[in-house]
């Protein structure tokens, strides 16, 4: 992977990652539940799809600029809006445009990677990542299910998106079996159990 790439899924792993539970709360007042997860999941492929970071002073408002870029965008495709939404977007004096036909196509096929690759991990990582980033499950419920530990949970969910951040960077989307590293770190906490 380029110095660059790397630089980047390293800023998005350090200072994008920890904010991800207020991002999740405040986008949890913005849209409906169900759209949470997918405005969440797109706030990363944009992410991911940085061509550099430096620019960037304040990661976390960054993530929220993103975020209520995606939520406009979808505003201006809905027909039925939140009125607190739109009055909240309001009072941020944002300008409403309309997606291009190739933005709405580039998005769809974002989301197709980001769900290859999810489908791609090894099956416990791929499990709680699905329970966590995509069912919203908490941590706890999680680990209890799966008769793991919390610790696992939250390193599966890490390492997880990191795969996926990494081959994104990379274009590395085709490919049938996760990255060495993913599957060689499955097998360790395997044996470890």
């Amino acid at each position: 992977m380029p110095e660059r790439r790397e630089r980047i899924v390293a800023w998005v792993e350090r200072e994008i990652l920890p904010h991800e539970p207020s991002l999740r709360r405040w986008l949890a007042r913005m849209v409906p539940s169900d759209n949470v997860e997918d405005l969440v999941q797109d706030v990363y492929c944009k992410l991911a799809g940085l061509d550099e970071v430096k620019h960037i002073r304040n990661a976390r408002a960054y993530m929220f600029q993103t975020a209520r870029s995606l939520i406009r965008d979808q505003i201006r495709r809905s027909r039925i809006v939140q009125f607190e939404a739109v009055a909240e977007l309001d009072s941020m004096n944002f300008i409403l445009d309309e997606p291009s036909p190739e933005r709405a196509v580039g998005a769809r096929r974002e989301l197709a990677k980001v769900a290859q690759l999810i489908a791609s991990l090894p099956e416990r990582p791929r499990r709680i990542l699905e329970m966590r980033k995509i069912q919203g499950l908490p941590q706890r419920e999680i680990a209890r299910v799966m008769g793991v530990t919390e610790r696992v949970v939250e390193n599966d969910v890490s390492r997880g998106l990191r795969y996926i951040l990494k081959a994104l960077a990379e274009g590395r989307v085709h490919e049938s079996q996760p990255q060495a590293s993913m599957v060689r770190s499955e097998g360790r906490r395997a044996r470890d159990r």
